[in-house]
C-alpha cells in the first residue's frame, strides 16, 4: 500500500510538472510573438485595451495561440472606429499572413491569407486578367476585415464586399481549423461571412472574381438636392459606382463622383451636365479644402478598375486621417425622405463635419449584413475628431432616421441601443447559435459582442 501511494504521488507530481512545463512552454511561445506596446486604430481616436498583441505567421501558430488564450480578438487593418475588435486580454494581428494562396482560373476564384489588403491583391489580380466586382473607398483595408464587417463600395447593382466571398477558413475556439463554403454549407455560410470576428480567427478567404475591366471617373459639382426627389435612382445608376458628397449646407450635393466601365478600345462617354450639376474641370478631394493629390483620377482618364474604384490611392494618406466616422443604412425606397430628415439637422451637423457621402448597395442574403434582403442607401459621416461632440450628434441623427429603421455600420460610431439594433436583424438569434456552436465559452467575445450581439451589459 505504501509503495502504491508513493507511486501515485510520484505520478501526480510528474504529471503536474509536465502540465506546468507545458504551460510554461506555451507561454514562452506566445511571448516570442508578442508586442509590448498598446496599438491605436487607423485614425488614432482609439487605443486598444491590451499590450498583448501577437503576430503569428502560420496557421499552426494561430492554432497554438488560440488554444493558449482564454479570451482574444483578431485585428485587421485597425480601420474600425469603435471597440468591435478590442480585447482587454489578448489581440492577434495576422498582418504577416498576407500571401495569395491560390488562383483558380477554371473556377474564377482567388484564395488569400487574412493579412492581404485590397491594394496588394488588386494589382496581382489585374496582372492575371481578373478583378473583384467592387472595392471600398480605401484600398488600404484588409480583405478579411472588410468582409467580416460588411464594408462596401457603391452601386445599385453591386453588393457589399462580403458578397464576393465563396469560402472562409477559420480557427475556432478549440483551435480546430474549420472551412465553410457557399457551395457546401448554404445558410450556415450566410451566417458566417459577416461574423464580426465572433466565429474565430479567419485565416483564409476565397473570393469570386470577374474579368479585369477599365473605367473612367468624372465629378459633377453643385447638384441641387431637390433633383434627388424624382431622380435619385436614375442619378445613382449613372455609373458602375456613384457617390454623392455633401456638407448638408444650402441644400446642395457638393460633388457627384461617377465611376463608369469603359469597353476596351472605346472612348468614354461623358455628359457635360447632370441635372444642373456641372462637370468639374479640375481634380478634387471630397473634403474640398484638402489637396486632391491622394485621390484617384477624375477628369475622364481611362484607367484600370483597381485604380479608379477606390476614392483614394494606395500609396497616399486616405481621407482626412485624424477623423471619426459613422454610417447608417436605410432601404432605398426611403432615400429622399431620409436625406430630408438629415438635412433638417444641417445647422448642428455641418460645423463638425469634414464631409458626408451617400451611396447605394445591392441587397444580399448574409445574416448580419446591413443589406440583408434590402437594397440600401448609405449615409456616411466623416467627422472632425471631437468624440464628445460627435456622440451628442449621433442620437439626433438616429432619431431622425428612426422611421426608416436604420442599421449602423458595425465598425463605426453609433449610439443605438443594443435592443433596437438586434431587432433590425431577423437572423440575430440564428447568428448567436452559430457563434455558440464554434465558440461555446465565448473565447472570441468582447464587450462589443456581449452588448450588441448577446445583449449583455
Amino acid at each position: 500500500m505504501r509503495k502504491r501511494s508513493v507511486l501515485k504521488a510520484a505520478l501526480f507530481l510528474t504529471s503536474g510538472a509536465l502540465f506546468i512545463h507545458s504551460l510554461a512552454r506555451r507561454a514562452k511561445f506566445v511571448s516570442r510573438l508578442k508586442s509590448k506596446k498598446k496599438q491605436k486604430n487607423w485614425a488614432g481616436n482609439l487605443t486598444y485595451s491590451t499590450e498583448a498583441v501577437t503576430y503569428p505567421s502560420t496557421v499552426p501558430e494561430v492554432q497554438k495561440l488560440v488554444k493558449s488564450c482564454v479570451r482574444l480578438r483578431t485585428l485587421g487593418s485597425r480601420h474600425s472606429f469603435n471597440r468591435i475588435a478590442d480585447s482587454k486580454e489578448n489581440l492577434i494581428s495576422l498582418q504577416k499572413m498576407d500571401a495569395v494562396v491560390s488562383l483558380d482560373k477554371e473556377a474564377h476564384k482567388v484564395t488569400v491569407e487574412a493579412g492581404m489588403r485590397y491594394g496588394e491583391l488588386s494589382s496581382f489580380l489585374h496582372e492575371n486578367g481578373y478583378a473583384v466586382p467592387n472595392m471600398a473607398s480605401l484600398p488600404h483595408i484588409t480583405v478579411v476585415g472588410a468582409c467580416s464587417t460588411a464594408t462596401h463600395g457603391s452601386g445599385i447593382q453591386n453588393g457589399n464586399l462580403a458578397t464576393s466571398v465563396s469560402a472562409i477558413e477559420f480557427v475556432n475556439a478549440a483551435g480546430e481549423l474549420v472551412t465553410l463554403s457557399r457551395e457546401k454549407d448554404g445558410e450556415q455560410f450566410n451566417g458566417a461571412v459577416v461574423a464580426l470576428g465572433g466565429l474565430g480567427a479567419v485565416t483564409k478567404i476565397t473570393l469570386d472574381l470577374v474579368p479585369t475591366f477599365q473605367m473612367t471617373q468624372v465629378v459633377y459639382r453643385n447638384l441641387p438636392m431637390r433633383a434627388l426627389q424624382d431622380h435619385f435612382v436614375e442619378i445613382m445608376s449613372k455609373g458602375y459606382s456613384v457617390s454623392l458628397f455633401t456638407h448638408w449646407e444650402n441644400q446642395y450635393i457638393n460633388q457627384v463622383w461617377v465611376k463608369s466601365k469603359v469597353e476596351e478600345g472605346q472612348p468614354a462617354t461623358i455628359e457635360p451636365e447632370l441635372f444642373g450639376a456641372k462637370l468639374a474641370t479640375q481634380k478634387l478631394h471630397p473634403i474640398e479644402d484638402q489637396s486632391p493629390e491622394n485621390t484617384t483620377d477624375q477628369l475622364g482618364e481611362i484607367g484600370e478598375w483597381y485604380e479608379l474604384l477606390p476614392h483614394f490611392k494606395m500609396g497616399f494618406k486616405p481621407s482626412a486621417g485624424a477623423e471619426l466616422q459613422s454610417e447608417y443604412f436605410v432601404a432605398i425606397e426611403h432615400a429622399y425622405e431620409a436625406i430630408l430628415a438629415i438635412e433638417s439637422l444641417h445647422e448642428k451637423i455641418s460645423p463638425h463635419l469634414f464631409v458626408s457621402e451617400i451611396r447605394t448597395i445591392k441587397a444580399d442574403e448574409l445574416w448580419l449584413s446591413p443589406q440583408y434582403q434590402q437594397t440600401t442607401v448609405a449615409f456616411h459621416f466623416t467627422w472632425k475628431q471631437d468624440e464628445e461632440v460627435v456622440l451628442q450628434l449621433l442620437p439626433l441623427i438616429e432619431e431622425k432616421l428612426e422611421p426608416f429603421q436604420p442599421r449602423p455600420h458595425w465598425g463605426k460610431l453609433f449610439t443605438m441601443s443594443p435592443a433596437v439594433l438586434q431587432s433590425r436583424y431577423e437572423r440575430m438569434e440564428d447568428f448567436r447559435q452559430l457563434l455558440l456552436q464554434h465558440d461555446p465559452k465565448g473565447k472570441f467575445r468582447n464587450e462589443f459582442m456581449d452588448t450588441y450581439v448577446f445583449g449583455e451589459s
